[in-house]
């Protein structure tokens, strides 16, 4: 079984560890820019999208929890922002830690998360998901998602 529960504020500087280095390495990977300028802009989009970190208004960071015969288990996060005049919520963050993964926990979790969803009358779950990150675009369509466009881009300078 799996639950969510709200990040705390103790919580949040390992979560700005994984986050700000994965963010930085799919901007790299994709943008085709250095890790240096990927950190430098991975940084500062935190900084302006989480201002007030787990306290920001309108963002939901909350950890991942599996639930067992022997243990419970904190097993990654998800980082979303509900929109209540659209009745959605878009993902930012969707993690599995590395230590938990393939094991089922990611369906899981985006099932209970739909499930919790529901329960407060929310009706779409959006999401983006990097071009180059096949793992995750697998989960996402094993678990009913589909694709609503594509994001492109091309670098004009040398």
């Amino acid at each position: 079984m799996i639950s969510f529960r709200p990040m705390t504020k103790d919580e949040y500087p390992a979560y700005l560890e994984y986050f700000i280095h994965d963010y930085a390495c799919e901007i790299e990977s994709n943008y085709r820019v250095s890790f240096r300028d990927s950190l430098t802009r991975a940084k500062q989009e935190i900084s302006e999208m989480l201002p007030e970190g787990v306290n920001t208004l309108g963002q939901v960071l909350m950890c991942i929890v599996a639930h067992s015969d022997k243990a419970n288990s904190h097993v990654g996060y998800l980082w979303y922002k509900p929109d209540s005049t659209k009745r959605s919520v878009f993902i930012y963050d969707f993690h599995i830690f590395n230590s938990s993964q393939g094991l089922g926990l990611g369906k899981q979790s985006l099932g209970a998360f739909e499930a919790y969803l529901q329960e407060k009358g929310f009706k779409e779950i959006r999401l983006r998901v990097a071009g180059d990150n096949a793992r995750a675009r697998h989960v996402y369509e094993t678990s009913g998602f589909g694709v609503t466009g594509v994001n492109m881009s091309k670098s004009i300078t040398d």
